[in-house]
């Protein structure tokens, strides 16, 4: 694998390590995120088409710094505007560091951010959002390729038609794998966690005492499992934590680079979202057996081409909003999928510190952005500790402090007050947990989430509903899933859907049949590493409502193809409208007809192939096109009710 140039330890870091990255955009409200080596003084210029330039100078309020290492500062912009921007205009901008006494724009100091042709990034305020990019599961080293490079090529061709611009992409969950990270990945983290002397921190029930050792133990590549103490009480811990037979806690099969520091997964934010941590850093492979290292080398290619794409996946998060929602990846795989999963992770302190960090850069690098009203008081928790990092390390204490606090937060979803209006579930830390046995998986949501979703779905004529797993799934996969949890064996098969628990889906049903919830429901997901849609008619409510379960997934990874094609095919046999079996389901007040994939060869409803989902909507807020855009550059697939 080709290495970036490495760069003297005595040479001076670029000013911007990573960003800007637009998160959350409204007409007299700009919300930005960006990384940098230093504390930077930023002014904001703003030239809305037709209009004189607008400058604000980001101080106070308006530029949050947080500390993140010794040459890394986290830079939150919220920037309350006193005049309302046009929407649907082009709006290019500029973000100006200021430093001796001169000032340098992004053309200086971030090229590779500006399309061919225009001298500065641009956005556009959408007046709706009738126009949407989705999408989940990005995998750096998957070998498909990365749909977020598409979305750069879809705003640089309607750069002058603002009106054909998406209003948002929607990051539906698994942003990042903390879960199952490639060793040359790993490798990278590490380099870069030194390079910018990010801040170390303890570690309590393990067998090293803090970071600095767990990145120098011989066991960090490949075997993070042997890093818990050989006690019995700990065996379960490391089967379920590192991918054992059993499958709970850490359950991928590749979950043996779990990431485990706060720091790694800061690091492993900059190097998925940014080209330039990548020239600041040389890789040098560990020693490894020769099965490992062979292992090593695949994933080295992979990694290389999610490299090459990076400039361009920067670019489109610099023009394009982004709002983002977490799954089981972005954190562990299978995070609270049963309360016993939840009693044993919680109940050892080296498991919660884990699943804690990854909460924590959550919360810093994907929640903040999307709502930063509702992030102020743990924010300030997160701004003391980082405080006590200036000796290299974390205070502990304050550390599990925090910790402790964000795994109490009570939910992590938010509305956008569009047109229609736009709610983002958290089906991941408000769970109805199963009374019973432990052991079956949870609702992903409890009543009471259940019924703050129903008020505020009150009152609107349609909604774009958010869920991380699809509502509508495949019905074989589900009864799969079902059959497996019976067995006790529900982790081995990822059983976390919406019909997996009698209780939350009795209630999400309901919520659907009320007389005064909209009439309309799109509904966008991922995680399945599939794409589909499907329109559901609620039985017995003749006037409605309609509801569209549109999924797509993966950005950059895909379904083994020979099982899914099985799964397909043997779903439409088994399932088919007028089947017996439909009624032995949780869905048979609902009648599901499937869309049909454009390239369909002989019926599949089920599309496997990476890149990003695109819907747009009528003016009654029903799908006018649904479309999947395939990274490997093949014609979008659209997907349409089969005709007769």
């Amino acid at each position: 694998m080709p290495t970036p140039a490495p760069s003297s330890a005595s040479s001076s870091l670029p000013l911007v390590i990573a960003g800007p990255l637009l998160r959350r955009l409204e007409s007299d409200r700009l919300v930005l995120w960006l990384v940098g080596s230093e504390p930077l003084a930023l002014r904001l210029a703003l030239q809305p088409e037709g209009e004189v330039e607008r400058s604000v100078t980001l101080v106070g309020e308006s530029c949050h710094q947080l500390r993140l290492g010794t040459s890394a500062w986290l830079h939150l912009i919220d920037v309350q505007l006193d005049g309302a921007l046009p929407v649907d205009h082009l709006i290019e901008y500029d973000l100006l560091i200021q430093q001796d006494g001169s000032e340098q724009r992004i053309a200086d100091w971030a090229p590779h951010l500006i399309h061919d042709g225009a001298h500065r990034p641009a956005f556009v305020v959408r007046s709706r959002y009738d126009d949407l990019l989705h999408g989940s599961c990005r995998k750096p080293h998957h070998p498909s390729p990365d749909g977020l490079v598409v979305v750069d090529s879809l705003i640089q061709d309607a750069r002058h038609t603002p009106e054909r611009w998406p209003a948002a992409l929607l990051m539906t969950g698994d942003q990042v794998y903390a879960d199952d990270v490639a060793g040359p990945m790993l490798v990278a983290i590490h380099a870069l966690i030194r390079r910018l002397g990010l801040y170390g921190e303890c570690l309590e029930g393990a067998t090293v005492a803090n970071s600095d050792e767990l990145m120098e133990h011989t066991a960090t590549y490949y075997q993070r499992e042997q890093l818990l103490p050989a006690f019995k009480s700990n065996e379960a811990l490391r089967e379920r934590f590192f991918g054992g037979v059993e499958k709970p806690v850490f359950t991928t099969s590749n979950a043996h680079n779990h990431l485990v520091t706060l720091s790694e997964v800061l690091a492993m934010y900059l190097l998925v979202w940014s080209p330039v941590p990548w020239t600041l850093i040389e890789l040098k492979a560990p020693p490894l057996d020769d099965e490992m290292a062979q292992r090593y080398a695949r994933e080295a290619a992979c990694i290389e081409a999610f490299r090459q794409g990076l400039p361009n996946v920067a670019r489109a998060l610099a023009h394009l909003q982004s709002l983002m929602i977490f799954d089981d990846h972005d954190i562990t795989d299978d995070w609270n999928l049963s309360a016993r999963w939840e009693e044993t992770a919680y109940g050892h302190p080296f498991s919660r510190r884990i699943v804690g960090n990854a909460l924590l850069g959550y919360l810093l690098c994907q929640a903040w952005g999307n709502a930063p009203d509702a992030c102020v008081t743990s924010l300030h928790t997160v701004e003391k500790l980082l405080g006590s990092g200036e000796s290299g390390q974390l205070d502990c204490a304050l550390h599990d402090g925090v910790v402790d606090e964000l795994l109490q937060r009570g939910d992590w979803g938010y509305v956008i007050p569009s047109e229609p209006a736009l709610v983002v579930l958290d089906t991941r830390t408000r769970r109805w947990r199963s009374e019973r046995n432990l052991s079956r998986p949870s609702g992903l949501m409890d009543w009471e989430a259940l019924t703050d979703l129903q008020q505020q779905i009150l009152g609107h004529r349609s909604v774009i509903i958010v869920s991380p797993a699809p509502m509508f799934g495949v019905k074989l996969i589900e009864t799969v899933q079902r059959v497996f949890s019976w067995a006790g064996l529900s982790l081995l098969v990822d059983a976390e859907n919406w019909m997996a628990h009698r209780g939350a889906a009795q209630v999400m049903l309901n919520i659907f049949r009320h007389t005064r919830t909209p009439g309309n429901y799109v509904v966008l997901s991922g995680d399945v590493h599939y794409s589909f849609a499907y329109e559901v008619h609620v039985r017995g409510r003749e006037e409605g409502p309609k509801i569209w379960q549109i999924t797509s997934s993966g950005v950059k990874n895909e379904f083994p193809r020979r099982l899914l094609d099985l799964f397909d095919r043997l779903n439409r046999w088994l399932y088919s409208p007028h089947s017996p079996l439909n009624w032995f389901t949780k869905r048979r007040r609902v009648r599901v007809q499937p869309w049909l994939p454009s390239r369909s060869r002989s019926g599949e409803r089920l599309w496997n192939g990476s890149g990003i989902g695109r819907v747009r909507l009528d003016v009654e807020g029903r799908p006018a096109r649904v479309e999947q855009i395939n990274a490997d550059g093949s014609p979008p697939v659209t997907f349409a009710p089969e005709r007769n």
